[in-house]
């Protein structure tokens, strides 16, 4: 296309498109028009920001924004997150509340929230003995809550009485069992074949005459003369894979002579009473907890009357 030589612009013939008449280095730059669709776009965001501007908080002042017309903000916003979560958790606390422990197993959707409120009672209060993944420490005493042996009772009920009451608290006379030193009472041969009847109990060990007596006198009134436990009494049952303070000759032998009893703090002090179910209930999740069994009703027995 020829350039119009009235005017001073400058035509390029191979585009039809205006000259913006700068030049670099013999370098020229063409006046060419924004596409439509792009203009209509930009003409719509500078539309929709005044609107917004006039809407929603935008202009910062000196000790404030502006706070729109909407009287929308992000902070009121979050208030009101928080106030319906508020309510939702003194709505669930409530129904915690008002159900008997026992019962809870009977509401699922109630028991899974239960659950998660005792997970996070659970990380602060209780992770410092048993850890987090409640496993224990088999080296200070501290019992795992994952297994299904229990020296207490692992059935809501009574998970919820031990958190309460705690175990061998000063000034109380609830969960005070413990297990008397023999220091000094067997001799070194006396007290090898105690060990190994110990042992045999739970499978690793040969039982012998001597130590089977041994146990029968001093340990069976406790233990049971099977090592089945007594939980009214808080001893352990010994006659599964599972010790407390270890399986070893060498552990068995330290827990007769001078016997380490562990503590558990009266959570009923310190913790209301819905934490202490959520934790119940968490405790009971975790794989070893039983199902609450009530005492067996007595079905009348009928007289007979024998014949001479």
């Amino acid at each position: 296309m020829a350039n119009d030589p009235s005017s001073n612009s400058r035509i390029d013939e191979a585009t039809g498109t205006e000259f913006v008449g700068h030049e670099w280095d013999g370098i020229e730059e063409l006046d060419t028009p924004m596409p439509r669709w792009w203009l209509w776009t930009f003409y719509i965001t500078v539309v929709w920001a005044i609107i917004y501007t006039v809407l929603y908080p935008a202009w910062p002042m000196l000790s404030k924004a502006t706070e729109g017309t909407l009287g929308w903000s992000s902070r009121g916003d979050l208030a009101e997150q928080i106030s319906l979560a508020d309510q939702a958790r003194v709505s669930v606390g409530e129904r915690i509340a008002a159900i008997d422990t026992t019962k809870l197993s009977g509401n699922p959707e109630l028991l899974q929230q239960a659950v998660a409120g005792g997970a996070a009672a659970f990380k602060v209060n209780c992770v410092q003995c048993h850890g987090s993944g409640a496993a224990g420490n088999q080296e200070l005493g501290y019992p795992n809550l994952n297994d299904d042996d229990w020296i207490w009772g692992g059935d809501m009920q009574a998970i919820e009485y031990s958190i309460v009451h705690g175990i061998r608290q000063p000034g109380s006379d609830q969960r005070q069992g413990a297990m008397p030193a023999f220091e000094g009472m067997f001799s070194n041969a006396q007290l090898d074949a105690l060990v190994a009847q110990v042992q045999s109990l739970g499978g690793t060990g040969k039982s012998n005459a001597v130590g089977a007596q041994l146990y029968s006198e001093n340990c069976a009134i406790c233990h049971g003369q099977n090592g089945e436990g007594d939980r009214t009494v808080g001893a352990p049952r010994l006659n599964d894979a599972i010790w407390l303070r270890g399986k070893s000759a060498d552990a068995i032998r330290r827990q007769i002579l001078n016997p380490k009893m562990g503590a558990m703090p009266a959570w009923g002090e310190r913790l209301d009473p819905v934490t202490i179910k959520m934790l119940t209930a968490y405790v009971h999740s975790l794989g070893g907890g039983e199902d609450f069994l009530e005492a067996p009703v007595e079905e009348p027995v009928a007289e007979v009357n024998e014949q001479p």
